[in-house]
């Protein structure tokens, strides 16, 4: 039995260095999504950006994890990637400082998404968890922020 029953028992520091607790989540509907600047699926941000606008105001957020885990795409610091992300692709979905997402010092909470939905293979592997910060679905890198499969999962969440 893994310790965590959702998303929502976990507190990781923002892009910024603060403490920011999944717990403020509480109600909607969360997409995270581990993020690379230096990856083919790079341009990914622009979709994940516009799937922010569209639905933010509906209950959905998209937290965004750097991590260095894939062929060293995301070298990057905390303030580099912050700079990347606002100045190159608009990002205002909530980003977190860089973690790892596989191997011996995974962070605990892709412990616990990967208990529950298997292991990440690249970036831009996003988890949807609902309302109540279980997970409900994992989407492999492929899987752009505007295809039907996920829209249709996003939206069966927020109803």
């Amino acid at each position: 039995m893994f310790a965590a029953s959702s998303i929502h028992e976990f507190t990781l520091n923002s892009i910024d260095g603060k403490a920011a607790p999944l717990a403020s989540y509480k109600g909607k509907v969360v997409l995270l999504v581990n993020v690379a600047s230096r990856c083919g699926y790079t341009p990914q941000y622009t979709g994940l950006e516009a799937l922010y606008e569209k639905y933010k105001d509906k209950g959905l957020v998209i937290l965004g994890f750097p991590a260095n885990n894939f062929g060293s795409q995301e070298p990057g610091t905390n303030e580099e990637i912050k700079t990347f992300c606002s100045s190159k692709y608009n990002v205002t979905f909530p980003m977190y400082s860089k973690i790892s997402v596989k191997g011996d010092d995974k962070a605990p909470l892709y412990q616990y998404l990967t208990h529950e939905k298997g292991e990440v293979k690249w970036n831009f592997t996003k988890f949807l968890a609902g309302k109540d910060g279980k997970v409900v679905q994992k989407f492999d890198s492929a899987v752009t922020p505007d295809s039907p499969e996920l829209l249709k999962a996003i939206e069966g969440l927020l109803k």
